[in-house]
């Protein structure tokens, strides 16, 4: 049984891409959708469509996207708050991922943005994980 689904998504996707697959299947649950919709948004997957897993269950199908050059796009994975530490951040504190090439996620009470909308919409909250 999983316990913390980001934290198995952002795994999945990490070793998805250090495998050189094209796809990777990761739990449904709306906080993932959401973390999905924003990397489709900020170009770092190709995108994701629902699908089911090898047991029957909801599950997202995840594109996985690469440079011509074969490198994959996403470099580093990283889940930042977790159920037994949460990590909360202030707009003016937002971190900063990989100088400003890379992203954070935060969830806030307007809902799930990368850091750079988040700062634009001056709202703080949960950092949930980064990507670069």
């Amino acid at each position: 049984m999983i316990n913390d689904h980001v934290s198995d998504m952002v795994t999945r996707i990490r070793n998805g891409q250090r495998a050189g697959h094209r796809s990777v299947i990761v739990t449904s649950s709306k906080l993932n959708k959401s973390v999905l919709e924003v990397l489709t948004r900020e170009g770092l997957i190709e995108g994701f469509e629902a699908a089911q897993d090898e047991s029957g269950f909801n599950a997202y199908r995840v594109g996985l996207k690469y440079f011509s050059s074969g490198r994959p796009v996403i470099s580093r994975a990283a889940r930042v708050s977790r159920p037994g530490c949460r990590k909360y951040s202030r707009t003016e504190n937002l971190p900063k991922v990989s100088s400003g090439l890379g992203i954070s996620i935060v969830s806030t009470s307007r809902g799930v943005f990368a850091d750079h909308e988040a700062r634009k919409l001056k709202v703080g909250g949960e950092v949930i994980a980064i990507f670069a």
